[in-house]
Protein backbone atom coordinates (compact mmCIF):
# COMPACT_ATOMS: atom_id res chain seq x y z
CA UNK A 1 0.00 0.00 0.00
CA UNK A 2 1.41 3.79 -1.07
CA UNK A 3 2.47 5.93 1.45
CA UNK A 4 -0.97 7.09 2.79
CA UNK A 5 -2.47 10.80 2.63
CA UNK A 6 -5.27 12.44 4.31
CA UNK A 7 -7.08 14.00 1.22
CA UNK A 8 -9.78 12.15 -0.93
CA UNK A 9 -7.43 11.71 -3.82
CA UNK A 10 -5.55 9.35 -2.53
CA UNK A 11 -9.16 7.64 -1.63
CA UNK A 12 -10.00 7.87 -5.12
CA UNK A 13 -6.76 6.73 -6.34
CA UNK A 14 -6.87 3.43 -4.00
CA UNK A 15 -10.13 2.67 -5.81
CA UNK A 16 -9.07 2.58 -9.26
CA UNK A 17 -6.29 1.03 -8.59
CA UNK A 18 -8.11 -1.75 -6.71
CA UNK A 19 -8.92 -4.93 -8.34
CA UNK A 20 -11.43 -6.40 -6.60
CA UNK A 21 -13.59 -2.76 -6.87
CA UNK A 22 -15.77 -4.28 -9.52
CA UNK A 23 -17.47 -6.03 -6.72
CA UNK A 24 -19.23 -3.55 -5.18
CA UNK A 25 -21.64 -3.63 -8.51
CA UNK A 26 -22.77 -6.99 -7.51
CA UNK A 27 -24.50 -4.79 -4.05
CA UNK A 28 -27.42 -3.44 -3.09
CA UNK A 29 -26.08 0.11 -2.22
CA UNK A 30 -28.46 3.05 -1.29
CA UNK A 31 -26.86 6.50 -2.26
CA UNK A 32 -25.31 8.29 0.21
CA UNK A 33 -25.46 5.71 2.61
CA UNK A 34 -22.20 4.11 4.44
CA UNK A 35 -22.36 1.04 5.24
CA UNK A 36 -20.08 -0.07 7.90
CA UNK A 37 -22.00 -2.94 9.26
CA UNK A 38 -21.42 -5.91 7.55
CA UNK A 39 -19.91 -7.81 10.38
CA UNK A 40 -23.88 -7.96 11.81
CA UNK A 41 -25.67 -7.79 8.46
CA UNK A 42 -24.00 -7.89 5.17
CA UNK A 43 -25.95 -5.85 2.57
CA UNK A 44 -27.97 -8.06 -0.31
CA UNK A 45 -26.61 -8.66 -3.29
CA UNK A 46 -28.16 -9.26 -7.01
CA UNK A 47 -26.86 -13.32 -7.10
CA UNK A 48 -28.25 -13.65 -3.47
CA UNK A 49 -31.45 -11.80 -4.61
CA UNK A 50 -31.68 -14.01 -8.28
CA UNK A 51 -31.43 -17.13 -6.30
CA UNK A 52 -34.47 -16.63 -3.64
CA UNK A 53 -36.04 -15.76 -6.53
CA UNK A 54 -35.59 -18.74 -8.70
CA UNK A 55 -36.21 -20.73 -5.37
CA UNK A 56 -39.55 -19.32 -4.97
CA UNK A 57 -40.48 -19.78 -8.84
CA UNK A 58 -39.48 -23.56 -8.50
CA UNK A 59 -41.52 -23.78 -5.75
CA UNK A 60 -44.71 -21.86 -7.36
CA UNK A 61 -43.74 -24.73 -10.35
CA UNK A 62 -43.05 -27.93 -9.03
CA UNK A 63 -44.63 -28.14 -5.54
CA UNK A 64 -43.44 -30.81 -3.76
CA UNK A 65 -41.93 -31.94 -6.97
CA UNK A 66 -38.90 -29.25 -6.10
CA UNK A 67 -36.74 -31.62 -4.32
CA UNK A 68 -36.18 -33.69 -7.58
CA UNK A 69 -37.51 -31.98 -10.41
CA UNK A 70 -35.96 -28.73 -10.54
CA UNK A 71 -32.92 -27.89 -12.37
CA UNK A 72 -31.20 -27.04 -8.88
CA UNK A 73 -30.83 -29.86 -6.49
CA UNK A 74 -32.47 -29.19 -4.05
CA UNK A 75 -32.28 -32.32 -2.27
CA UNK A 76 -28.37 -32.27 -2.22
CA UNK A 77 -28.11 -28.38 -1.50
CA UNK A 78 -26.20 -28.58 1.19
CA UNK A 79 -23.96 -30.29 -0.90
CA UNK A 80 -23.04 -28.00 -3.64
CA UNK A 81 -23.51 -24.69 -0.85
CA UNK A 82 -20.96 -26.22 1.37
CA UNK A 83 -18.00 -27.11 -1.22
CA UNK A 84 -18.77 -23.25 -2.55
CA UNK A 85 -18.42 -22.34 1.29
CA UNK A 86 -15.34 -25.24 1.64
CA UNK A 87 -13.30 -23.52 -1.03
CA UNK A 88 -13.59 -19.73 1.15
CA UNK A 89 -12.03 -21.84 4.04
CA UNK A 90 -9.69 -24.27 2.32
CA UNK A 91 -11.37 -27.39 3.48
CA UNK A 92 -12.36 -30.03 2.00
CA UNK A 93 -16.00 -30.25 -0.04
CA UNK A 94 -17.47 -33.14 2.14
CA UNK A 95 -16.36 -31.58 5.69
CA UNK A 96 -18.46 -28.61 5.06
CA UNK A 97 -22.51 -28.68 5.22
CA UNK A 98 -25.01 -25.68 5.63
CA UNK A 99 -27.93 -26.54 8.61
CA UNK A 100 -29.37 -24.82 11.34
CA UNK A 101 -28.12 -21.85 13.41
CA UNK A 102 -24.56 -21.06 15.21
CA UNK A 103 -26.35 -21.53 18.33
CA UNK A 104 -27.52 -24.98 17.18
CA UNK A 105 -24.72 -26.19 15.88
CA UNK A 106 -22.48 -25.28 18.85
CA UNK A 107 -25.42 -27.72 20.60
CA UNK A 108 -24.83 -30.44 18.09
CA UNK A 109 -20.85 -30.31 18.14
CA UNK A 110 -20.77 -30.23 22.04
CA UNK A 111 -23.18 -32.86 22.35
CA UNK A 112 -20.84 -34.66 19.53
CA UNK A 113 -17.59 -34.21 20.81
CA UNK A 114 -17.82 -33.68 24.47
CA UNK A 115 -17.24 -37.15 26.47
CA UNK A 116 -16.87 -36.02 30.00
CA UNK A 117 -15.63 -38.89 32.29
CA UNK A 118 -13.61 -38.81 35.98
CA UNK A 119 -10.35 -38.18 34.40
CA UNK A 120 -11.21 -35.69 31.60
CA UNK A 121 -14.39 -33.28 31.46
CA UNK A 122 -14.41 -29.46 31.76
CA UNK A 123 -14.88 -26.88 28.88
CA UNK A 124 -12.64 -24.39 27.73
CA UNK A 125 -14.41 -20.80 26.73
CA UNK A 126 -13.48 -17.37 27.05
CA UNK A 127 -14.94 -14.25 28.17
CA UNK A 128 -14.98 -12.14 25.70
CA UNK A 129 -16.72 -14.25 23.30
CA UNK A 130 -20.40 -13.88 22.18
CA UNK A 131 -22.62 -15.14 24.59
CA UNK A 132 -24.47 -17.04 22.79
CA UNK A 133 -21.27 -19.56 22.08
CA UNK A 134 -21.07 -19.90 26.13
CA UNK A 135 -24.80 -20.36 27.12
CA UNK A 136 -24.88 -23.13 24.44
CA UNK A 137 -22.36 -24.83 26.07
CA UNK A 138 -23.95 -24.30 29.88
CA UNK A 139 -26.68 -25.66 28.61
CA UNK A 140 -25.20 -28.68 27.59
CA UNK A 141 -23.14 -28.89 30.85
CA UNK A 142 -26.39 -28.84 32.47
CA UNK A 143 -28.37 -31.46 30.11
CA UNK A 144 -26.01 -33.95 31.73
CA UNK A 145 -26.48 -33.05 35.12
CA UNK A 146 -23.54 -31.31 35.94
CA UNK A 147 -23.08 -27.57 36.96
CA UNK A 148 -21.72 -25.37 34.53
CA UNK A 149 -19.34 -23.85 37.68
CA UNK A 150 -17.11 -27.28 37.58
CA UNK A 151 -17.34 -28.16 34.34
CA UNK A 152 -16.65 -24.56 32.79
CA UNK A 153 -13.17 -22.98 32.27
CA UNK A 154 -12.87 -19.69 31.45
CA UNK A 155 -9.73 -17.89 30.14
CA UNK A 156 -9.79 -14.22 31.41
CA UNK A 157 -9.13 -11.12 29.83
CA UNK A 158 -6.45 -9.41 31.14
CA UNK A 159 -6.89 -6.19 29.14
CA UNK A 160 -11.13 -6.14 28.84
CA UNK A 161 -10.57 -6.39 25.02
CA UNK A 162 -7.69 -9.39 24.46
CA UNK A 163 -6.71 -13.24 25.05
CA UNK A 164 -3.05 -13.84 25.82
CA UNK A 165 -2.04 -16.79 23.89
CA UNK A 166 -0.46 -18.06 27.06
CA UNK A 167 -3.63 -17.62 28.65
CA UNK A 168 -5.07 -19.99 25.84
CA UNK A 169 -2.36 -22.66 26.43
CA UNK A 170 -1.99 -22.37 30.21
CA UNK A 171 -5.56 -23.22 30.34
CA UNK A 172 -5.11 -26.75 28.27
CA UNK A 173 -4.70 -29.05 31.19
CA UNK A 174 -5.03 -32.49 31.73
CA UNK A 175 -8.72 -32.33 33.10
CA UNK A 176 -10.00 -30.41 29.52
CA UNK A 177 -12.01 -32.30 27.35
CA UNK A 178 -13.03 -29.61 25.18
CA UNK A 179 -12.08 -25.86 23.89
CA UNK A 180 -14.32 -23.46 21.82
CA UNK A 181 -12.51 -20.43 20.84
CA UNK A 182 -13.60 -17.51 18.47
CA UNK A 183 -11.37 -17.20 15.67
CA UNK A 184 -12.43 -13.03 15.65
CA UNK A 185 -13.45 -11.61 18.93
CA UNK A 186 -16.72 -10.03 18.03
CA UNK A 187 -15.96 -6.20 20.20
CA UNK A 188 -11.71 -5.82 19.93
CA UNK A 189 -11.25 -7.80 16.24
CA UNK A 190 -8.32 -9.56 17.61
CA UNK A 191 -7.33 -12.67 15.22
CA UNK A 192 -6.31 -15.88 17.30
CA UNK A 193 -3.65 -18.11 16.41
CA UNK A 194 -6.07 -20.78 15.14
CA UNK A 195 -3.33 -23.27 14.17
CA UNK A 196 -1.00 -22.65 17.22
CA UNK A 197 -4.36 -23.54 19.64
CA UNK A 198 -5.65 -26.71 17.38
CA UNK A 199 -1.73 -27.93 17.36
CA UNK A 200 -1.78 -27.13 21.13
CA UNK A 201 -5.07 -28.95 21.57
CA UNK A 202 -4.42 -32.03 19.44
CA UNK A 203 -0.49 -32.51 21.55
CA UNK A 204 -2.91 -33.14 24.87
CA UNK A 205 -6.02 -34.78 23.51
CA UNK A 206 -8.71 -32.09 23.69
CA UNK A 207 -11.41 -31.75 21.07
CA UNK A 208 -10.45 -28.20 19.71
CA UNK A 209 -13.75 -26.08 18.22
CA UNK A 210 -13.42 -22.55 16.92
CA UNK A 211 -16.73 -20.10 16.03
CA UNK A 212 -16.07 -18.50 12.61
CA UNK A 213 -18.59 -15.56 12.42
CA UNK A 214 -16.83 -12.88 12.77
CA UNK A 215 -14.21 -13.76 10.30
CA UNK A 216 -15.52 -15.75 7.43
CA UNK A 217 -15.82 -13.53 4.22
CA UNK A 218 -13.15 -11.30 5.23
CA UNK A 219 -10.14 -13.78 6.66
CA UNK A 220 -8.32 -16.16 4.40
CA UNK A 221 -8.52 -19.51 6.72
CA UNK A 222 -7.36 -22.31 5.89
CA UNK A 223 -8.72 -25.02 7.68
CA UNK A 224 -6.51 -27.66 6.35
CA UNK A 225 -3.71 -26.01 8.16
CA UNK A 226 -5.36 -25.29 11.30
CA UNK A 227 -6.59 -29.48 11.55
CA UNK A 228 -8.83 -28.54 14.47
CA UNK A 229 -12.14 -30.69 15.22
CA UNK A 230 -15.09 -28.83 14.18
CA UNK A 231 -16.06 -24.90 13.60
CA UNK A 232 -19.02 -23.30 13.24
CA UNK A 233 -20.49 -19.71 11.64
CA UNK A 234 -23.34 -17.72 10.63
CA UNK A 235 -23.94 -16.62 7.17
CA UNK A 236 -24.92 -13.55 7.25
CA UNK A 237 -22.32 -11.24 8.17
CA UNK A 238 -19.54 -10.64 5.71
CA UNK A 239 -20.51 -13.14 3.50
CA UNK A 240 -24.65 -11.37 2.80
CA UNK A 241 -26.55 -14.95 3.05
CA UNK A 242 -29.41 -12.71 4.27
CA UNK A 243 -31.28 -12.05 7.33
CA UNK A 244 -30.79 -15.06 9.93
CA UNK A 245 -29.32 -17.54 6.91
CA UNK A 246 -28.76 -21.19 7.23
CA UNK A 247 -25.49 -21.43 8.96
CA UNK A 248 -22.21 -23.07 8.18
CA UNK A 249 -21.04 -26.53 9.95
CA UNK A 250 -17.20 -27.52 9.41
CA UNK A 251 -16.36 -30.98 10.36
CA UNK A 252 -12.99 -32.39 9.88
CA UNK A 253 -13.00 -35.58 8.02
CA UNK A 254 -11.06 -37.92 10.45
CA UNK A 255 -14.54 -37.51 12.63
CA UNK A 256 -16.76 -39.14 9.68
CA UNK A 257 -17.47 -42.40 11.76
CA UNK A 258 -18.68 -40.61 14.79
CA UNK A 259 -22.29 -41.06 15.76
CA UNK A 260 -23.42 -37.12 16.23
CA UNK A 261 -25.24 -36.25 19.38
CA UNK A 262 -28.04 -34.92 17.85
CA UNK A 263 -29.25 -37.04 15.57
CA UNK A 264 -32.05 -36.52 12.58
CA UNK A 265 -33.49 -37.40 9.19
CA UNK A 266 -32.19 -35.17 7.49
CA UNK A 267 -28.34 -36.42 8.40
CA UNK A 268 -29.29 -40.21 6.82
CA UNK A 269 -27.55 -41.88 4.30
CA UNK A 270 -28.63 -40.42 0.86
CA UNK A 271 -29.24 -43.41 -0.57
CA UNK A 272 -31.65 -45.27 2.61
CA UNK A 273 -33.09 -41.62 3.71
CA UNK A 274 -36.54 -42.15 2.13
CA UNK A 275 -36.73 -45.79 3.13
CA UNK A 276 -37.43 -44.06 6.54
CA UNK A 277 -35.93 -46.71 8.33
CA UNK A 278 -36.15 -47.00 12.61
CA UNK A 279 -32.57 -47.00 12.64
CA UNK A 280 -30.70 -43.80 11.54
CA UNK A 281 -27.46 -44.68 9.34
CA UNK A 282 -26.05 -41.25 9.46
CA UNK A 283 -24.07 -40.01 6.61
CA UNK A 284 -20.24 -40.30 6.74
CA UNK A 285 -19.51 -36.45 5.84
CA UNK A 286 -20.32 -33.73 7.29
CA UNK A 287 -24.26 -33.32 6.36
CA UNK A 288 -24.35 -36.58 8.89
CA UNK A 289 -24.64 -33.90 11.35
CA UNK A 290 -27.51 -32.18 9.79
CA UNK A 291 -31.35 -32.42 11.62
CA UNK A 292 -34.43 -31.64 9.96
CA UNK A 293 -35.12 -30.68 6.58
CA UNK A 294 -33.40 -28.35 4.60
CA UNK A 295 -34.49 -24.90 4.69
CA UNK A 296 -34.40 -23.88 1.15
CA UNK A 297 -35.78 -20.22 1.27
CA UNK A 298 -33.00 -19.53 3.95
CA UNK A 299 -30.16 -21.62 1.97
CA UNK A 300 -30.82 -19.77 -1.54
CA UNK A 301 -29.93 -16.60 -0.35
CA UNK A 302 -26.03 -18.40 0.76
CA UNK A 303 -26.02 -20.10 -2.64
CA UNK A 304 -26.15 -16.80 -4.53
CA UNK A 305 -24.41 -14.79 -2.27
CA UNK A 306 -21.50 -17.15 -2.19
CA UNK A 307 -21.52 -16.40 -5.95
CA UNK A 308 -19.99 -12.81 -5.33
CA UNK A 309 -17.09 -14.47 -4.17
CA UNK A 310 -16.49 -16.66 -8.07
CA UNK A 311 -13.23 -16.07 -9.33
CA UNK A 312 -11.21 -14.59 -6.44
CA UNK A 313 -9.42 -15.89 -3.98
CA UNK A 314 -9.27 -15.45 -0.03
CA UNK A 315 -6.04 -14.45 -0.26
CA UNK A 316 -7.39 -11.32 -2.17
CA UNK A 317 -10.19 -10.53 -0.21
CA UNK A 318 -8.07 -10.37 2.76
CA UNK A 319 -5.65 -8.37 1.63
CA UNK A 320 -7.94 -5.49 1.03
CA UNK A 321 -9.78 -6.38 3.93
CA UNK A 322 -6.51 -5.11 6.08
CA UNK A 323 -6.09 -2.26 3.48
CA UNK A 324 -9.48 -0.84 4.49
CA UNK A 325 -9.29 -0.92 7.77
CA UNK A 326 -5.45 0.00 7.59
CA UNK A 327 -6.32 3.12 5.96
CA UNK A 328 -9.41 3.59 8.35
CA UNK A 329 -7.08 3.42 11.60
CA UNK A 330 -4.77 5.84 9.61
CA UNK A 331 -7.72 8.74 8.96
CA UNK A 332 -8.75 8.05 12.82
CA UNK A 333 -4.84 8.75 13.80
CA UNK A 334 -4.58 11.64 11.66
CA UNK A 335 -7.55 13.50 11.32
CA UNK A 336 -9.77 12.88 14.55
CA UNK A 337 -6.94 13.63 17.02
CA UNK A 338 -7.97 15.38 19.95
CA UNK A 339 -11.04 14.48 19.55
CA UNK A 340 -10.97 11.57 22.24
CA UNK A 341 -11.12 8.30 20.38
CA UNK A 342 -9.25 5.56 20.77
CA UNK A 343 -8.47 2.66 18.29
CA UNK A 344 -9.47 -0.59 20.67
CA UNK A 345 -8.27 -3.52 17.86
CA UNK A 346 -5.05 -4.86 17.16
CA UNK A 347 -3.33 -2.73 14.68
CA UNK A 348 -0.96 -5.80 13.49
CA UNK A 349 -2.13 -7.19 10.29
CA UNK A 350 -1.39 -11.20 11.71
CA UNK A 351 -3.59 -10.21 14.87
CA UNK A 352 -6.67 -8.06 13.62
CA UNK A 353 -9.94 -9.26 11.73
CA UNK A 354 -11.99 -7.44 9.43
CA UNK A 355 -12.96 -4.47 11.38
CA UNK A 356 -12.30 -1.54 13.32
CA UNK A 357 -12.98 -0.89 17.09
CA UNK A 358 -13.27 2.68 17.82
CA UNK A 359 -13.62 3.52 21.40
CA UNK A 360 -15.02 6.65 22.95
CA UNK A 361 -16.19 8.03 26.02
CA UNK A 362 -19.56 8.92 24.61
CA UNK A 363 -19.75 6.18 21.53
CA UNK A 364 -23.42 5.57 22.17
CA UNK A 365 -24.40 9.00 21.78
CA UNK A 366 -21.85 9.23 19.01
CA UNK A 367 -23.23 5.93 17.36
CA UNK A 368 -26.63 7.61 17.15
CA UNK A 369 -25.35 10.62 15.50
CA UNK A 370 -23.52 8.86 12.91
CA UNK A 371 -26.88 7.25 11.96
CA UNK A 372 -28.88 10.26 11.37
CA UNK A 373 -25.89 11.44 9.26
CA UNK A 374 -26.17 8.29 6.80
CA UNK A 375 -23.77 6.19 8.79
CA UNK A 376 -24.61 2.64 8.99
CA UNK A 377 -22.31 1.53 12.63
CA UNK A 378 -22.71 -0.67 15.30
CA UNK A 379 -22.61 -0.07 18.84
CA UNK A 380 -21.24 -3.23 21.34
CA UNK A 381 -21.28 -2.20 25.49
CA UNK A 382 -19.53 -0.69 26.96
CA UNK A 383 -17.94 2.13 24.51
CA UNK A 384 -17.32 0.23 21.31
CA UNK A 385 -18.03 1.72 17.87
CA UNK A 386 -17.83 -1.36 15.47
CA UNK A 387 -16.90 -0.64 11.85
CA UNK A 388 -16.49 -3.23 9.16
CA UNK A 389 -15.38 -2.14 5.59
CA UNK A 390 -16.91 -4.97 3.61
CA UNK A 391 -13.97 -5.98 1.42
CA UNK A 392 -16.11 -6.94 -1.14
CA UNK A 393 -18.22 -3.47 -1.50
CA UNK A 394 -17.08 -1.03 0.95
CA UNK A 395 -15.03 1.52 -1.14
CA UNK A 396 -11.55 3.41 0.18
CA UNK A 397 -13.61 7.24 -0.82
CA UNK A 398 -16.35 5.74 1.93
CA UNK A 399 -14.09 5.76 4.75
CA UNK A 400 -12.62 8.97 3.70
CA UNK A 401 -16.40 9.89 3.68
CA UNK A 402 -17.04 8.46 7.05
CA UNK A 403 -13.97 9.82 9.09
CA UNK A 404 -15.15 13.32 6.83
CA UNK A 405 -18.79 13.35 8.51
CA UNK A 406 -17.53 11.67 12.22
CA UNK A 407 -15.01 14.25 12.54
CA UNK A 408 -18.07 17.04 11.66
CA UNK A 409 -20.47 15.05 14.29
CA UNK A 410 -17.48 16.44 16.92
CA UNK A 411 -16.87 19.66 15.62
CA UNK A 412 -20.57 20.23 15.71
CA UNK A 413 -21.19 18.64 19.12
CA UNK A 414 -24.29 17.09 17.28
CA UNK A 415 -23.88 13.92 19.02
CA UNK A 416 -25.20 16.24 22.61
CA UNK A 417 -28.73 16.00 21.59
CA UNK A 418 -28.49 12.00 21.72
CA UNK A 419 -29.32 10.21 25.10
CA UNK A 420 -26.46 8.66 26.70
CA UNK A 421 -27.96 5.52 26.57
CA UNK A 422 -28.09 2.46 23.76
CA UNK A 423 -31.34 1.94 21.85
CA UNK A 424 -32.22 -1.34 20.12
CA UNK A 425 -28.74 -2.26 17.97
CA UNK A 426 -27.96 -5.02 15.88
Amino acid sequence: MAEMRQDKNFALELDAADELAGRRELFYIRPGQIYMDGNSLGLCSKPAEKAVLRALDDWKTHGIGIWTGAETDYFLYFESIGAKLARLINARPEEVTVCASTTLNIHQCIATFWKPDARRYKIVVDELNFPTDRYAVTSQIRQRGLEPDEVLKVVKSRDGKTLAMEDILAALTEDVAVVLLPSVLYRSAQLLDMAAIAAAARERGIICGFDLCHSIGAVDHDMEAVDCDFAVWCNYKYLSGGPGATAGLYVNRKHFAMEPGLAGWWGNRNDTQFELRPEFEHALNAGGWQTGTSPVLSMAGVDGALDAYEGITMAQVRERSLKLTRYMMYLIDTELAGYGFTVGNPREDAVRGGHVALEHDDAVRINEALKAADVVPDFRYPNVIRLAPSPLYTSFAEVWEFVRRLKEIMDTKAYEKYENKAGTVA
